[in-house]
């Protein structure tokens, strides 16, 4: 083992999708969520300071779900009034979000004119202005896809009220085309150690190449080389890196020039490329350890979830080392009480 150490780590860098805990979106149902919490927390707030005018709230919320329901329903139609009946029933669900969204924003006027609130309501009115937001939002969406026929453009989408640095990500995966979460970079090294890793926000795998190996060699000198796949080549990237490590492994897109086919078709380069799916087994155990789908709330929440995965991914690679050296160890013993 000391002997390798001193060759140099030789890494592989991919990234891979951390789902969070949402569900599927859709302009509808981010409004529904929006006006199921403002309706909530105005009658907890009421109730707690001893306010009418919120008591019907069950009967509001079941109308919301009736109209949101009645929208979802027609949009599934195949009628062939189906258009006529989709622009209704959402005029329908529109007219009473924002007819709830007036009423919350008249009794928070209210309860802070007349009421002296301590720190914990002003928190949550807080809360509840952001749901406002989240509602008006949407509304304002709705109105324009399904009235004025207008598509929506993707950088002012947002895929959860809750969990609001979820992207949309496509990774071309095999009966999954969509996933909702932020992509994660992984390094690793030769002998499965996670060497280190970066959270992507959005970011694609070329934009942080230089950074993540930059930050890697900072943390091990003796990180001399790495392999990647395509997705991480830039023009840029490629002699960035080659000033950071020794060897790079990187495929170039497109038609190569005779420099870089020769260089592809090396029996190093070729050799390093096939070593590099090792990467993919690291990325394997850490979603079937439970870096699938994360639990935790928030992009502070997100982050830190990933790096204890990392961390007790690592403790589990030593601790797998540390079994074999005992293994091989009782194995000697044994043979040599044999002999």
């Amino acid at each position: 083992m000391v002997k390798k150490l001193k060759t140099g780590l030789n890494g592989s860098c991919d990234s891979f999708v951390l789902e969070t805990d949402v569900h599927f979106s859709t302009d509808t149902n981010l409004l529904f969520d929006a006006l199921r919490k403002m309706i909530i927390l105005i009658m907890n707030l009421c109730d707690e300071v001893g306010m009418s005018g919120w008591r019907k709230s069950i009967y509001i919320l079941k109308q919301v779900r009736k109209l949101f329901k009645k929208a979802e329903k027609a949009r599934r139609s195949k009628s062939s009034q189906k258009e006529q009946s989709v622009i209704k029933a959402h005029l329908g669900y529109l007219d009473l979000a924002q007819s709830i969204i007036d009423k919350v924003s008249e009794t928070v006027s209210s309860m802070c004119l007349s009421h002296d609130l301590d720190l914990f309501f002003r928190m949550k009115i807080r809360e509840l202005h952001q749901y406002i937001n989240h509602a008006e939002r949407q509304i304002d969406q709705i109105r324009r896809r399904v009235i004025e026929g207008e598509t929506i453009p993707h950088h002012e989408k947002v895929f959860s009220i809750f969990q609001e640095h979820t992207e949309w990500l496509s990774k071309g995966k095999a009966g999954t085309p969509v996933e909702l979460g932020l992509n994660v970079c992984v390094v690793k090294d030769q002998f499965g150690f996670i060497l280190h890793y970066h959270v992507m926000q959005n970011e694609k795998d070329v934009d942080i190449a230089v950074e993540i190996i930059s930050e890697t060699k900072e943390r091990f000198p003796n990180f001399r080389s790495c392999s990647f796949d395509k997705g991480f080549h830039s023009p840029y990237n490629q002699e960035q890196l080659a000033e950071i490590l020794d060897e790079v492994v990187l495929p170039r897109k497109g038609k190569l020039s005779k420099a870089a086919s020769e260089i592809e078709n090396s029996s190093e380069f070729r050799q390093a490329r096939r070593k590099h799916s090792a990467v993919e087994s690291s990325i394997n155990a850490l979603e079937n350890h439970g870096l699938d789908r994360c639990r935790d709330h928030g992009l502070d929440g997100f982050k830190r979830y990933v790096g204890l995965a990392v961390v007790a991914r690592n403790i589990q690679i030593t601790g797998h080392i540390v079994q074999q050296k005992q293994l091989a160890r009782d194995r000697r013993q044994k043979r040599a009480r044999a002999a």
